[in-house]
């Protein structure tokens, strides 16, 4: 099969119409990308020029277990809860509630365990005593999980984007400046400011979901039906965290190999590298809803369309977006530190960024995989980060016991051997559930076109010219002449009729099909 998607045959209206969707909500999402973007750098200067790469290193310990476990108290809900609404029927609401009601109990039951037993939390030691407060954020990150994917279900990426790319961003880099202007909390101020964070972008997700919902007329619930839920969601939940582990547990196996420093260098790379991140997860939610209304009618070919399609949309904004933060990484990392303190953590960047590159393809395929295979799938995943466990750990050692650079230089190596390793359990994830969904619909799934290469050689020979320019003009006038370069050949030489539908507006308001569509 070619990787690219052939025209839609006749008599299946519905291909077009889910493709219009899915490319609706991409258009949504980079532009959520780029309000992301214009929000998270203003919070990554202020946290590395006030705070410190010491403190940023306190709070990204903290921050990957809140998260992770905020993640499991929302049972898999982030992608699981559109099949559970497409097989539930009209009487959606109490199915959401439900699920809202388990994640408050866990996450609550998590965050007074963590408050009283700090210490997981904290591997290097807390900077303040206001730090422990973080465990307040897990059950408003678990909630706004659920909320997103019911708001998703019906097709509804803007609340997303206002969330996660404005509200959020903008609510946390505002407040960390002004945290930092109050002695009494200034030594916890990126804690404060991320709960903040988390309360404001939860209220904005549940402004619109009530309007989109409403409250549950005669909803009680249930013991039995929630178990049920909940054994059913273990699998998916449990997959959720290892995959999100994945980007994390290289923050946790580095903040016992190095020191606060070398941790808080790698968060600060690994934030710039997670937003070409944000491009492929949020499709998650506009994908399962079409797919599992594909599955019902057993239109295993027209999800392999969808895969295949959305996996090269994806890859080639991801890959774009790479070379343009890659190529001048060293300008970049000095812009968030005073006296360069970050820039060692360019080779980590560069590897971070080809990380979430190459992991597209086990993104897209899981999105099916999760429905049709989520046992064999969850095998993957644990596979996956064992795997990136097992590598991290065996660079480390090597790093310790070789003398090929002076002992001060050790920390940057482990950060740079830890995205390494990251970037080689994620293609193997990727190359494993690509042939998994392909052998299950009984057609390959290639995300690949040579236009890639093309792109990324043109990207590149500018990039050369660009890093020769002082670094100011390095970030203001190479970023978008990459971008520029690496768009247009990716336009003319990649990008046939079917993928074009992403940069097209909708001619009509119901080319979107409903939730559900095609039941």
């Amino acid at each position: 099969m070619s990787d690219t998607a052939p025209p839609n045959p006749a008599g299946k209206p519905g291909d077009d119409g889910d493709m219009a969707a899915l490319a609706k909500g991409g258009r949504t999402n980079f532009f959520g990308f780029l309000l992301r973007l214009l929000a998270r750098l203003p919070f990554l200067f202020i946290a590395g020029q006030l705070y410190g790469a010491a403190s940023v290193g306190i709070y990204a310990s903290a921050l990957i277990l809140v998260e992770l476990v905020a993640l499991i108290c929302s049972i898999g809900e982030k992608r699981g809860l559109a099949q559970r609404l497409t097989e539930g029927g009209e009487d959606q609401c109490p199915l959401i509630f439900d699920s809202m009601l388990v994640a408050l109990v866990f996450s609550g039951l998590a965050a007074l365990t963590f408050f009283h037993f700090p210490a997981p939390l904290f591997p290097n030691g807390m900077g303040s005593d206001i730090d422990m407060w973080i465990v307040l954020a897990i059950p408003g990150y678990a909630l706004t999980e659920i909320v997103l994917a019911a708001q998703a279900y019906k097709f509804d990426i803007a609340t997303t984007v206002r969330a996660r790319a404005v509200v959020e961003p903008w609510t946390i880099s505002i407040l960390a400046g002004v945290f930092y202007l109050i002695p009494e909390t200034r030594d916890g101020g990126l804690t404060l400011a991320y709960v903040a964070s988390i309360y404001a972008g939860l209220a904005t997700a549940l402004w619109t979901f009530f309007r989109t919902y409403g409250w549950p007329r005669g909803w009680v619930p249930h013991p039995t039906r929630i178990g049920q839920m909940v054994m059913r969601a273990l699998p998916l939940a449990v997959a959720d965290a290892i995959e999100w582990g994945t980007r994390r547990v290289d923050i946790f196996i580095l903040g016992f190999f190095a020191g606060e420093v070398a941790v808080g260098i790698y968060y600060m790379a690994q934030q710039v590298a997670s937003l070409p991140q944000k491009l492929k997860t949020s499709f998650e939610p506009i994908l399962g809803p079409v797919i599992t209304a594909k599955l019902k009618e057993k239109d295993y070919a027209a999800i392999a369309r969808q895969v295949c399609q959305v996996g090269f949309w994806i890859i080639a904004m991801q890959l774009g977006i790479a070379l343009a933060l890659g190529i001048p990484g060293e300008a970049l990392m000095g812009l968030l530190g005073s006296d360069g303190q970050f820039v060692p953590g360019t080779g980590a960047l560069a590897f971070l960024l080809a990380a979430e590159v190459v992991a597209a393809t086990a993104v897209v395929s899981e999105a099916a995989l999760i429905y049709m295979a989520r046992v064999r799938n969850l095998w993957v995943s644990i596979g996956t980060i064992g795997l990136q466990i097992a590598l991290t750990l065996g660079f480390m050692l090597v790093i310790d016991n070789v003398d090929l650079w002076p002992a001060e230089k050790d920390d940057f190596y482990r950060a740079a051997a830890a995205a390494f390793a990251l970037m080689l359990a994620l293609g193997a994830a990727s190359l494993a559930k690509a042939f998994m969904l392909g052998r299950l619909l009984g057609h390959p799934i290639n995300n690949w076109r040579w236009a890639l290469v093309y792109a990324s050689a043109a990207a590149v020979v500018v990039g050369q010219v660009v890093i020769l320019l002082p670094e100011w003009l390095e970030l203001a006038l190479g970023i978008p002449a990459i971008l520029g370069i690496y768009g247009w050949v990716i336009w003319t030489r990649g990008f046939g009729h079917e993928d074009r539908v992403l940069f097209r507006g909708m001619k009509k308001k119901d080319d979107i099909p409903a939730a559900g569509a095609g039941n």
